[in-house]
């Protein structure tokens, strides 16, 4: 028989941790992680709209370190230490770091705030670093109500988000569009 994808126990609106704490499934924790796997269905998404192959293999690389830190933010925290759990490296943020500057390399410089938009992959690479910057907060959160999350989540999260950021201008440049500049209105 083949693994059946509904299991019924969730019915009540409580969950299981990994490690089997039971939690109801609006725990910051579920939220949390939550956001992480809606984060990473939307890099999937930046992912399908560019055409740029060594973007594609660093966003698939994203993926993977968000299935990490989705792994890390469902785990019991008091039965983490008896568990598997892949973890994150400061080598994970470096690459982040290593591929924005590459990017910038080749981009015009910004004299202004700019408006998401232009074409559908800059919006999307935009709406993408949004629920990163969610996700950010939602773990900040956590950990300002003394709730652990490794500290190197947030970092990467606040990295990828520049990260998403710069790629959106650099899908616009691969495309040929502009920046589109913000100008305040002042009256």
């Amino acid at each position: 028989m083949a693994f059946k994808i509904y299991t019924k126990t969730g019915d009540l609106g409580k969950t299981s941790l990994i490690g089997g704490t039971k939690v109801p499934k609006s725990n910051i924790r579920i939220e949390a992680y939550g956001t992480i796997d809606e984060l990473n269905s939307f890099i999937g998404l930046t992912a399908d709209q560019l055409t740029h192959d060594p973007t594609k293999i660093i966003l698939k690389e994203i993926q993977d370190r968000l299935f990490t830190i989705g792994s890390s933010l469902a785990c019991d925290p008091d039965k983490e230490s008896k568990l598997k759990i892949p973890d994150l490296k400061e080598t994970d943020i470096q690459l982040l770091e290593k591929e924005i500057d590459k990017m910038n390399d080749e981009l015009p410089e910004m004299k202004s705030f700019i408006l998401p938009g232009g074409h559908p992959s800059i919006s999307t690479a935009h709406v993408t670093r949004c629920v990163c910057r969610r996700a950010e907060r939602i773990c900040v959160d956590m950990m300002e109500h003394k709730l652990f999350v490794d500290p190197l989540v947030v970092k990467y999260l606040n990295r990828l988000s520049d990260y998403l950021f710069v790629l959106a201008r650099y899908a616009g440049h691969l495309l040929g569009v502009e920046d589109i500049p913000w100008k305040p209105r002042i009256n």
